[in-house]
C-alpha cells in the first residue's frame, strides 16, 4: 500500500498566513500541519509516501521534510501541481507513484486522533474498489455527506443545503489502480474543479464503495475557525 498527502492549493481562505507560506506549513501547535497526516499514513503502515503540493513555496517541504527519515521512512516522492484544478486533479499526479497499486489518500490538513492502520487493513482485504472514512458531524452542510441505506453508501452530495446524514466523507480515501480512469473521464464542476465527490460517486455506481466510521476526533485545517480547532485538539492531547 503506498499514501498520497495531498497538500496544494492556495489557501486564500486563510489570507493573510497564506500570502506567505503554504498553508500546510502553519503550524498546529508544536508542529508544521504537512506532519499530521504524514504520520497518519505511516502510524497505518504505510512507507512509501508522495507529497501532492503546489503554489510558490513548494521548495519549503522539500527543506523541511527532507528524504523523510524523521518520519522513519527511507525516500519521500514529491510532485507538483500547477493552480488549483481540485482535489481529483491533484490525485491524478499520482499515476505513475502509484503505478495500479492500491493507494491511502488523505489531505494535508486533515488531522486525526484516530489510527486508521484498521481500515487500511480491511482495504487490503477488500481486493478492489474504494474504502471512506466517515464521521458523524454536527455540521455536515460544510462537507460531502454520505447517504446510508442499509449499511451501504448510496450517494455523496458535496456541500449540501438540506443534508441526507450527519456523516461527512473526511479526507481520508482509499481506492484500486481504477480511481485513475475514473478521473480521465471527469468534467470541471461549476468551480472548475476535478471534484472527488464525482470520483466516490462513480465508485458508489459500480457497488464498490464501502466506509469505516471514523473514531476519536477529526478536524480540516483549511478555514480560522477550524485551524484554531485543530490546535486546541492536538494542544489537549498534549496538556493531558
Amino acid at each position: 500500500m503506498k499514501g498520497v498527502v495531498l497538500a496544494g492549493g492556495l489557501g486564500t481562505r486563510l489570507h493573510p498566513l497564506t500570502k506567505v507560506t503554504n498553508k500546510h506549513l502553519l503550524p498546529i501547535y508544536n508542529k508544521p500541519m504537512i506532519y499530521y497526516p504524514i504520520e497518519t499514513l505511516v502510524k497505518g503502515g504505510i512507507r512509501e509516501i508522495l507529497v501532492v503540493t503546489g503554489g510558490e513555496n513548494a521548495g519549503d517541504f522539500l527543506r523541511l521534510l527532507g528524504n523523510g527519515r524523521m518520519f522513519g521512512l527511507e525516500h519521500i516522492h514529491y510532485t507538483y501541481q500547477e493552480g488549483e484544478g481540485g482535489i481529483a486533479e491533484a490525485l491524478g499526479l499520482a499515476r505513475h507513484f502509484a503505478d495500479n497499486e492500491p493507494i491511502t489518500v488523505i489531505l494535508g490538513d486533515n488531522i486525526i486522533e484516530d489510527d486508521i492502520s484498521g481500515a487500511i487493513r480491511e482495504f487490503e482485504k477488500q481486493g478492489s474498489g474504494a474504502r471512506i472514512m466517515l464521521k458523524e458531524v454536527p455540521d455536515p452542510e460544510r462537507f460531502g455527506v454520505a447517504e446510508l441505506v442499509d449499511g451501504k453508501i448510496v450517494s455523496i452530495e458535496e456541500k449540501p443545503a438540506q443534508p441526507k446524514s450527519r456523516y461527512a466523507v473526511t479526507g481520508i480515501y482509499m481506492y484500486d489502480g481504477k480511481v485513475f480512469e475514473f478521473i480521465d473521464g471527469l468534467e470541471p464542476s461549476a468551480r472548475n474543479e476535478l471534484e472527488i465527490t464525482d470520483v466516490n460517486n462513480l465508485y458508489i455506481r459500480d457497488n464498490a464503495m464501502t466506509f469505516t466510521m471514523l473514531k476519536g476526533w477529526w478536524t480540516d485545517a483549511g478555514t480560522f475557525e477550524s485551524l484554531y480547532r485543530a490546535n486546541r485538539l492536538v494542544a489537549e492531547q498534549y496538556i493531558q
